[in-house]
């Protein structure tokens, strides 16, 4: 039991991680020392606020092209403008950049001069949110922890593109024009630390291949996937959060073994046309399998093998907490052999 409680929180701890950084980072305001000998220069287009000098806003004022960057600034938010290019000149002294914000822009892969974002080498964030990119820009700084990229018109990642990106946790590809033939054996080569990948809505068939060996959290959402390859998982054994929820998965879709995968603890697969309920692993906490096409829940099937006891004897059995069935062919009442099998269920929505 308390081996699996270090998991759980581990698990949570991370995410976190990955999640939250980016707002501790804001605060992570610098010693006076270290930028009173600068002058405090603010261009003119943008507002620098005395009581935090490490950052420079210039969002929502109809720019047009990035202004020069003064070198003290760690922290740059442009979003909301009409910047069509990032040149190199702006940041020729900005050489403490950790944060860049230029979401909701007009930027296009052509419009980004070569060298100009890989010569930021302490860059952490990038944010490219609602641009006008049409494939993940390429080079960028090793340094990179984050890459934002949604709602953008990418369909192609250039070869290599990823491979000195061994820092990066965190891909958001979410919302493009991706299909299968976006992504090689090695596409996401390089990418030894990514932790959350997310191409959500987008227009894939199949899984993608190769993922990093450490994803633990895998966002496809409104896609268009009929089906899993056998052993898929193998390849991701710290997966943790898995969201197949809007595509075309069909138990004939599933690998034999279902998702009887230890490291997975929160599982969706809403709106599919799944119908009978996947073989799931004993560490599993929450299911989602709502509006899909199932009639009955065969718990001699979907139950999963005991776990062995141990100190604690609620942790004895599956894990599973919380279970979703609601939109499919199922009536109530509840079966008291689903009950039996999962005693640590807290919530079932038939």
């Amino acid at each position: 039991m308390a081996a699996t409680i270090c998991f759980i929180i581990w698990v949570l701890f991370i995410t976190d991680t990955v999640w939250t950084r980016s707002v501790r980072q804001v605060y992570d305001v610098s010693d006076p020392e270290d930028w009173a000998v600068h002058d405090f220069d603010c261009p003119r287009e943008c507002f620098c606020p005395p009581s935090f000098p490490t950052a420079l806003y210039c969002e929502n004022r109809g720019l047009k092209e990035i202004p020069p960057i003064p070198s003290r600034i760690r922290y740059l938010y442009l979003e909301n403008n009409l910047i069509e290019t990032i040149p190199e000149k702006p940041f020729e002294n900005a050489t403490q950049l950790r944060w860049i914000n230029l979401n909701k822009n007009k930027i296009t892969n052509y419009g980004i001069e070569k060298g100009a974002l890989s010569q930021l080498k302490k860059l952490l964030f990038l944010f490219l949110e609602d641009n006008e990119l049409e494939e993940v820009p390429s080079p960028l700084p090793r340094s990179l922890e984050q890459l934002q990229l949604a709602r953008n018109k990418v369909s192609r990642i250039p070869q290599g593109t990823f491979s000195n990106l061994e820092n990066l946790t965190l891909l958001d590809l979410q919302h493009n024009k991706l299909l299968d033939n976006a992504f090689q054996r090695d596409t996401f080569k390089g990418l030894k630390n990514l932790m959350q990948l997310n191409m959500a809505k987008n227009a894939l068939k199949n899984m993608p291949p190769r993922l990093p060996a450490n994803t633990m959290q895998l966002f496809l959402d409104n896609n268009s996937i009929e089906g899993i390859p056998e052993n898929y998982f193998n390849v991701i054994p710290k997966v943790a959060f898995l969201r197949l929820n809007h595509n075309k998965l069909s138990d004939a879709g599933l690998p034999s073994s279902g998702f009887d995968v230890s490291s997975i603890l929160d599982l969706q697969l809403s709106h599919n046309q799944l119908t009978k309920v996947p073989r799931i692993s004993a560490h599993l906490q929450h299911l989602h399998l709502d509006h899909n096409k199932i009639k009955n829940v065969n718990v001699s099937v979907i139950c999963p093998p005991t776990l062995p006891a141990e100190q604690d004897s609620f942790s004895y059995g599956p894990h599973l907490r919380y279970l979703r069935l609601d939109g499919n062919e199922i009536k109530p009442p509840i079966p008291m052999d689903l009950m039996n099998c999962f005693r640590l269920l807290q919530a079932v929505i038939i």
